[in-house]
């Protein structure tokens, strides 16, 4: 049981990783103006919303992995 915790935070420091290089650069240059980008709230929102897509993609690949008996917990 100690080794799923292992792979699921791994997973998860992972996709938030591919997730902030893909969009910080959309985010900062399309999304929201350089002068609101500075802000803490803008900045505190696209964190949130990275850990919120990183959490639920993780939660999709842990179930996936579970229901193919590759991973079992």
């Amino acid at each position: 049981m100690g080794n799923i915790w292992i792979i699921a935070i791994g997973l998860f420091l992972i996709i938030l990783f591919f997730y902030w290089r893909i969009s910080k650069n959309y985010f900062k240059n399309e999304v929201f103006s350089k002068g609101t980008w500075k802000t803490g709230v803008t900045q505190l929102s696209y964190w949130q919303g990275a850990i919120l897509v990183s959490s639920v993609v993780t939660t999709l690949i842990l179930f996936i992995l579970k229901w193919t008996n590759i991973l079992t917990f």
